[in-house]
C-alpha cells in the first residue's frame, strides 16, 4: 500500500504533461498524460494549476487550484473540459502540448452504477456535462442522454457523448427549452429509470424536484468552490434535509438526491438550503 504523500496517491499532486487542448465549440478539452496516476471513478474530480504563471500578483490572479471533473480517461490520458470564465479557467484554456500540468487528484466520491434491469439516465447541462462522458463509458447497458446548453455553440459540447438529445435556451439546437423538459418526458416513458445529473444549481434544483416527485432515484454531481479538494478547509460544505451538513469535496461531489432539501445557488445563504 502506497504512503500518503506518494506518487501513486490522490494526495500527491502530480506535474503531468499536456498532450492536447481541442476545441469543442465554447468549450476546451485539455488532455494531459497521466500514464501512472490512480484510476479515476466516473464522478471523481482533480485539483487543477499550471506549473506557470498561476497566482503572485494583479495580472496573475488565481492563487489556489481549480477544481474539474474527469471527463474521460484512456490508455493513461485524462481529459479535462474546460470553458473560458474566468482568470483562472482563462490560463488553463491557454496550455498547449508540453506545458506542465500540477494535479491533485482524482478526489471525491463517483457516481454508483443503476442496480441490474434498471437504465441510467444522465442529464447534463454546459461545462457539467463532463462527468457524464466517462460515466457514459463505465456503463454495461447504454444509458439516455440528455444535456442542455445555452445556445448553438455551446452546444458542440455534446460531442463529448454518444446518442445525445438537446435542449438549448435559445432553441438553436434541439429542443426550445430546459433539458429538465426533456427529463419529465422520459421519466414518462421509463419510470424506472436512474437518474445521474451534473450542470448548475438551477438545473440540477428542478432534477432533484422532478425526481422527488417520482420517487425517482437520482445522483446529483454538485459544484461547489472549493479551496483544498479533500475537506479540511470546509469551504463547500452543503446542508441536508436531516440537519446536518456534508462536504461536496469530500463527501460528494456526488450525492444522493434524497438527502438534499434543496440545491442552492452560490452565495444563497444557508436559512433556505445553504451555499456553494
Amino acid at each position: 500500500m502506497s504512503e500518503p504523500g506518494s506518487p501513486n496517491t490522490p494526495f500527491a499532486r502530480r506535474a503531468l504533461t499536456v498532450t492536447g487542448n481541442d476545441r469543442l465549440g465554447s468549450y476546451l478539452v485539455l488532455r494531459v498524460a497521466d500514464p501512472d496516476g490512480p484510476q479515476p471513478g466516473p464522478g471523481q474530480f482533480a485539483m487543477l494549476a499550471t506549473a506557470e504563471r498561476w497566482g503572485g500578483g494583479q495580472e496573475q490572479r488565481p492563487l489556489l487550484p481549480r477544481a474539474f471533473s474527469l471527463a474521460r480517461f484512456s490508455a493513461g490520458e485524462a481529459h479535462f473540459l474546460l470553458e473560458d470564465v474566468g482568470p483562472a479557467s482563462k490560463r488553463l484554456c491557454e496550455l498547449r502540448a508540453g506545458d506542465q500540468l500540477l494535479v491533485l487528484g482524482p478526489l471525491g466520491q463517483g457516481f454508483t452504477a443503476p442496480p441490474d434491469g434498471r437504465r441510467a439516465l444522465l442529464v447534463g447541462g454546459g461545462v457539467g456535462i463532463a462527468p457524464l462522458a466517462i460515466l457514459q463509458d463505465s456503463l454495461q447497458v447504454a444509458p439516455c442522454v440528455l444535456l442542455g446548453f445555452r445556445d448553438e455553440a455551446h452546444a458542440h459540447g455534446a460531442a463529448l457523448l454518444q446518442g445525445a438529445s438537446i435542449a438549448t435556451d435559445d432553441g438553436s439546437v434541439g429542443h426550445h427549452g430546459f433539458v429538465t423538459d426533456l427529463l419529465a418526458d422520459e421519466l414518462e416513458r421509463d419510470p424506472a429509470a436512474v437518474v445521474y445529473a451534473c450542470g448548475p444549481p438551477a438545473m440540477l434544483e428542478g432534477v432533484r424536484a422532478i425526481c422527488a416527485a417520482r420517487e425517482t432515484p437520482a445522483q446529483l454531481a454538485l459544484e461547489a468552490g472549493m479551496a483544498c479538494g479533500f475537506g479540511a478547509c470546509f469551504g463547500c460544505v452543503v446542508p441536508t434535509r436531516g440537519g446536518g451538513y456534508l462536504r461536496v469535496c469530500l463527501d460528494g461531489p456526488v450525492l444522493d438526491a434524497a438527502e438534499l432539501e434543496h440545491v442552492a445557488e452560490p452565495g444563497e445563504p444557508a436559512a433556505t438550503g445553504g451555499s456553494l
